[in-house]
Order: C-alpha cells, then structure tokens, then sequence
C-alpha cells in the first residue's frame, strides 16, 4: 500500500476563502462541550467515591485526577482550535505512522504495559498513554485527506489500511475501540462518494468478521452468549449487564438522586469508566439519561451542521468524521450499557474515567471548533 503525497494541499482544496478564520465560533458547540465535561467530574466522583476510598483512603482521588485530565485537554482543546484545520492535511502520514508505531510498542517490553489481560497501554514514566485513542483521530485526519480528492480504485488500499490498524488494536485485545474505528472509516469512505455496491460488501464483511473474532476468543464469546441469553451465566459473564440494566430500572423516570446509587457500592464492575452511564441513570432516571444522551445529539448535529457549511472537501470529513466518531461511541456505550448490544468495553465520550480518551477526544473537538470558526453557523 503506498500512502498518498498529501504536501501539495493546494492542488486538491481549491483555493478557498474559508481556511482562514473569519468566525467566532460555534458558541452553541463550546457551551455543549463545557456541560457535558463537567457533567463528567461530577460524575466520576459520585460514581467512584466507594473504590477511591477502598483503594487510596481518599475519596476524591478519581475526581481530582479526571480534573487533572480535564485541565490538559482543555489546554488540548485551545491550543488545536487556534491551529488552521487544513495544517492537519499536510501532516497526516507522519501522523499515522507515528500512531501506528505506538500501537506496535505496545507489545514491546518493558515499554508496554499489561492490565486485566490486556497490552493497550505505554508507560512514558510520568504517565500513561493508551495509543489506540491516539488512532481514532489519526485515522480519521488521514482518511480525511485522502478522501478528499478524487481518485480511482482505492477500495483494496483503504482495506488494507484499515485491517493493518484494526489488526493491531484487535490483538491488544480492544474489540471495541476496533469497532469504533471501522465504523467511523466505512462513514467517511461513504460521504466521500464511494460507490454504494463498497457499501452493501462491507456490511457482510464486517458482520462476518466480528462474529469470528468473537468466537475465536473465550472472553468475547462469552460476552456474545450472554447478550442472547442473559440469564445463562449470572455470576460470570452476564453480571455486569445485568446489574447494569438493574440500575437503569432501579431509576425510574426521576432517579435515586444524586449520590444514592447502591451500585457503585461495588456491585457494578467498571462503575467510573465503562458503566458509568448506568449510575447516571440510577441517580438521575430516565429524565438524566435522556438528557445526557440529548446533549451528545447537539454535540453530533453542530458537528454535521459544521460540515454542511465548510466549502473544501478535507475540512467537510474532517468535520464529519470527528462528529461521527462521537456519535458512534457515545451510542454504542449507552446501547451496550442498555442490553441492546454486547459489552464492548468502551467510555463514554467526555465522561467515563480515563486520560487519554478525554485528551484525545478534547484535541479532536478543538480541531472541530477551528473549522467552525471558517464558516457561519
């Protein structure tokens, strides 16, 4: 496979007005952003507050650290909104490459690190990245460029492409973040105007795939036997659904209110990361969840709002692959949480626990709000 030359930008952006900022803004997006993130601390508090306690006798300890995070993507977000968008264009192989060296040291001793059965992670001695967040947004900057010129014959290429990533993540092991990634690629090869009979190839591939790689590992294969019978191992690998969606229900329409979950009691596993949209609805109802998954809505629709109004191609899918990416987590987490799919393993966007989604996922969203600023919204 051989990477495009995306050096000559000029060539394939048309000369447009619109990359340099004339705007303010999307005012609407940065306040969403701001709501959903702080609705995040206070939920990795209230969510945590029995582990931080049990582990580190300090009851705020996650709370401090997602606040730590919080701070370094916001200063993520600000420094990406005030680089021009079409900057990413010309650095996009380097950047995929780059993410695609990460992924590998993960494997490499000594550097990579190894949790619950799992090598995602780097340990950079100050801290710890977990790359596959870092492929999301590559990716999704790289196809973006690509895509965004005219060319024939690079249905094989952008396979291939797209197996050599996955591939990796696939075998950290991260179904979920894999899926994520082909989701968000098969979008963008489509809004790039791809042929629709790619499309229904695709599908069937795709479906095929997942179903393999699932019965080939244990643990996902349990996973998949428990969602269509839910009821067959309770104690084992249907626990954290079922007490998930036991959550949910103990909710109701107006919830428990804040702070008196009884799962975070360490009866739901994950209750801070993965399932933490599964307290919220405890403590909150139907009227939290339905408000939070509104917001992440808004958050898609300014995004697909953005795009409509960009006038260059690579700016168009970059907007669009960015608002994708979001739509498609944040659903699959709460659809997973729901029992309306298998457990994938996933955080919910600007929320869940963790530093390297919530840096990447701010930088990304700096990036959206930078294009923002070139057009009138």
């Amino acid at each position: 496979m051989r990477f495009p030359n995306f050096h000559n930008i000029r060539g394939t952006q048309h000369h447009v007005k619109s990359s340099t900022p004339k705007k303010g803004g999307d005012k609407i997006l940065l306040l969403l952003i701001l709501v959903v993130s702080l609705i995040g601390i206070v939920l990795v508090y209230d969510s945590s507050v029995v582990i931080a306690i049990r582990d580190f006798s300090d009851r705020f300890y996650y709370a401090k650290e997602q606040i730590k995070w919080l701070i370094l993507g916001t200063i993520a977000f600000t420094t990406f909104s005030f680089i021009r968008y079409k900057t990413w264009y010309a650095v996009a192989v380097p950047l995929l490459i780059g993410t695609i060296g990460m992924l590998i040291a993960v494997f490499i001793p000594g550097l990579g690190v190894r949790a619950l059965g799992a090598k995602r992670w780097i340990n950079l001695g100050i801290t710890v990245l977990q790359p596959s967040e870092f492929a999301k947004l590559s990716l999704i900057i790289y196809l973006s460029a690509w895509f965004s010129s005219r060319e024939k014959e690079r249905f094989g290429s952008f396979l291939l492409l797209i197996g050599m990533v996955v591939g990796l993540i696939i075998i950290q092991p991260d179904l979920g973040t894999s899926l994520i990634i082909v989701s968000v690629a098969m979008l963008l090869y489509f809004f790039s105007g791809a042929a629709i009979t790619h499309f229904f190839l695709l599908v069937p591939l795709l479906a095929v795939a997942v179903l393999l790689i699932s019965v080939v590992s244990p643990y996902r294969f349990a996973r998949l036997t428990s969602f269509l019978d839910p009821g067959k191992d309770p104690l084992g690998a249907s626990y954290q659904v079922k007490q998930a969606t036991l959550a949910l229900g103990s909710g109701g329409v107006f919830g428990l209110g804040l702070g008196k979950s009884r799962q975070k009691y360490e009866y739901l596993p994950e209750a801070n990361t993965d399932s933490i949209f599964a307290i919220l609805g405890e403590e909150t109802g139907f009227i939290g969840t339905l408000t939070v998954s509104f917001l992440y809505l808004c958050i898609v629709y300014r995004g697909f709002r953005i795009a409509s109004k960009v006038e260059d191609a690579f700016g168009r899918l970059l907007a669009l692959g960015i608002s994708s990416w979001i739509g498609i987590q944040s659903m699959m987490n709460i659809a997973a949480i729901a029992a309306l799919i298998p457990l994938t393993g996933i955080p919910l966007p600007l929320i869940s626990y963790g530093g390297s989604n919530l840096v990447v996922m701010l930088s990304a969203l700096g990036i959206l709000w930078n294009i923002s600023k070139t057009v009138s919204v």
